[in-house]
C-alpha cells in the first residue's frame, strides 16, 4: 500500500516526478504539496484516518533542467509511435527516411525525419512526399520534454510498460493516449 505510486504535479500543474504513497503522505503532512486526485486507497493509523492520493500538486514551483533527447533511430520511432508515417502500418521493421532527401538538400534533423516502413520509403525514393504523392501523418518535430520523454530515455524503460497500467486521471493530466 506505501508503495502505491503516486504522480507528483509542479505548481504549474506539469508532471514532475512519480513518488510511492509513503513520500506523497510526508508531503501533504507537512503542507508541501496538495491532493488534486483522490486514489480511493486509505491508511489507517493509530491517530487518524489518511487518504492515499492519485495525483498531488506541489504548492511551491520547482525548478528542474528540461531532458533533451538526443536524435537516434530508436527515438524518431518512439516519436513516431513505430509507427510508418506515410501509411500507419504498425511495424517492428521501420527505416528512417528524409522527408526532404539529403540529396536535395535535406538535413539530418528532427524536422526532416520520419519513419517509414520499407515498402514506402522505396516507393517515395529520392522525391518529396509531394513529388511521390505520399502524405505524411504527421509533421515530423522535436520531441517534447515531458516527464514520460524523460523517464524514457533516462531508464531506457519502454513507455508501454511504464504507463500501460496507469490510473484515467494519469492519462489524463499527462495527455497519453
Amino acid at each position: 500500500m506505501l508503495q502505491t505510486a503516486i504522480l507528483v504535479l509542479n505548481q504549474n500543474y506539469e508532471p514532475l516526478n512519480i513518488c510511492n504513497a509513503r513520500r506523497a503522505v510526508v508531503l501533504l503532512q507537512r503542507d508541501k504539496t496538495e491532493t488534486i486526485e483522490e486514489g480511493g486507497k486509505i491508511i489507517q493509523t493509530v491517530m487518524s484516518i489518511v487518504s492515499i492520493p492519485s495525483v498531488i500538486r506541489m504548492v511551491y514551483f520547482v525548478k528542474r533542467p528540461r531532458p533533451i533527447t538526443r536524435l537516434s533511430r530508436r527515438e524518431v520511432f518512439n516519436r513516431d509511435g513505430y509507427k510508418c508515417q506515410y501509411c500507419g502500418c504498425a511495424n517492428r521493421d521501420l527505416t528512417l527516411n528524409h522527408v526532404i532527401p539529403r540529396s536535395r538538400g535535406g538535413t539530418h534533423s528532427w524536422e526532416n525525419l520520419t519513419s517509414a516502413c520499407k515498402d514506402c520509403n522505396h516507393s517515395k525514393d529520392e522525391r518529396t512526399p509531394n513529388e511521390a504523392r505520399m502524405r505524411l501523418y504527421s509533421k515530423p518535430h522535436r520531441p517534447h520534454s515531458s516527464l514520460i520523454n524523460f523517464l524514457h530515455c533516462t531508464s531506457n524503460i519502454t513507455l508501454h510498460g511504464v504507463f500501460s497500467s496507469l490510473e484515467l486521471t494519469w492519462k489524463i493530466r499527462l495527455h497519453y493516449k
